[in-house]
């Protein structure tokens, strides 16, 4: 099996997470960075351990030495960086949200298709061993016909309000905060564990803080450093969101979205009820599944190569009481994604749980109706998604 260059497009906050994966994987050199200056990129590069640093994008993508584009740019980037890699016949694992939205994301999709190369969205939560103990769970009718799934993911980076990054500016990061962010990651787990599809939508938003303060273009995610003359924002995406769901099932579902939330650092919850029994999962506690009965005692059960299911076990790599992580289930997913590029990354070859532009475009689809429900008045809106070849 040949080794693989990899490059990456944008090298932020998340970008050291994707180098970090890659280089686990054994199989795979990490050829380049490029930023939005060589002088950036070079920083980034000496910080990362790589080798070569290019200013411009255009520049990464043409060099032979890399064969897969990982595009870890600002939402507003995502569609020009993607559609020169594919152009370059170059395999592509993006960041979500996928783009800015519906018009977007489809159109990448389509190229995706049509290069017939691989293409990759972090919905990185798929990689727990758990989450997909429980998906295979729901899939073989032991949850029976599910009737809600409900739950949240909330976190609290943004309760101060000298927290400004692109995520709040319109025109980097789209017409939404925190949906796009993680109300995205939310409702890519919750299809994809109970193996429903969300029709239509009620929402209610909220921007908790309407005025932000920004240290200036150098200030990354998470970060309140900057100077002292910091420059009031007005914001207008929201920061807060509940949401009521139907499912394609007849199903029912909610959640609710916020990073304004002191004390929630990454608190992704879900949680899907079914005839039988109902499951729930816990990011921050993600080596435990609960599993709950009408008709005996509930149960916890452990990550744990001997107990958990097949499907579940490849995604499982220390013994039972050793805790796996974020990292460890992000890891997961590249080693999917790098096994369907060594494999062509024609569509026949790709891994069931591996989410694609396709689900990257559906979550866009996704999103956009939960927007247009809050401007309508938190109606309910039908989610607008076309399917590739439909």
């Amino acid at each position: 099996m040949k080794r693989l260059g990899m490059g990456l497009v944008g090298p932020g906050f998340v970008a050291r997470h994707h180098i970090d994966a890659v280089r686990r994987l054994g199989d795979v050199d990490v050829v380049a960075v490029a930023g939005s200056s060589q002088a950036s990129a070079d920083k980034k590069a000496r910080e990362y351990k790589v080798d070569r640093a290019y200013g411009d994008y255009h520049d990464l993508i043409a060099d032979p030495a890399i064969h897969v584009i990982h595009n870890t740019t600002p939402n507003y980037l995502h569609l020009p960086v993607t559609l020169a890699a594919l152009a370059a016949g170059k395999h592509v694992i993006s960041d979500k949200p996928l783009a800015i939205n519906p018009a977007e994301g489809r159109e990448m999709r389509d190229a995706a298709i049509a290069a017939g190369v691989a293409h990759v969205v972090t919905f990185n939560y798929r990689g727990n061993p758990l989450v997909q103990q429980a998906r295979g769970m729901v899939a073989k009718g032991e949850s029976g016909d599910l009737s809600f799934v409900h739950g949240h993911y909330l976190q609290d980076w943004m309760a101060d309000a000298n927290v400004y990054s692109w995520r709040s500016d319109p025109a980097k990061g789209g017409a939404t905060s925190a949906l796009g962010d993680i109300g995205s990651h939310w409702c890519d787990l919750a299809e994809h564990v109970s193996g429903l599809k969300i029709v239509s939508v009620l929402a209610d938003l909220t921007t908790v803080i309407p005025v932000r303060y920004s240290a200036g273009a150098s200030a990354e995610a998470f970060s309140t450093k900057g100077g002292a003359d910091r420059q009031a924002v007005n914001v207008q995406s929201e920061d807060l969101a509940s949401v009521l769901l139907r499912f394609d099932n007849g199903a029912k579902g909610s959640f609710s979205v916020g990073q304004v939330l002191p004390g929630h650092k990454n608190d992704l919850v879900l949680e899907v009820n079914g005839r039988k029994l109902s499951l729930k999962w816990k990011q921050e506690q993600q080596n435990e599944l609960w599993i709950g009965h009408y008709n005996r005692a509930n149960a916890l059960l452990a990550k744990d190569p001997s107990l958990v299911s097949e499907e579940a076990l490849r995604y499982t790599h220390l013994p039972g009481g050793h805790q796996e992580s974020w990292a460890d289930a992000f890891c997961n997913l590249m080693r999917d994604a790098y096994g369907w590029i060594h494999a062509g990354g024609k569509a026949e070859t790709k891994p069931s749980m591996l989410p694609t532009f396709e689900d990257g475009y559906r979550s866009v689809c996704l999103v956009d109706a939960m927007l247009r429900s809050h401007r309508a008045g938190s109606v309910w809106e039908p989610v607008q998604y076309t399917a590739a070849g439909a």
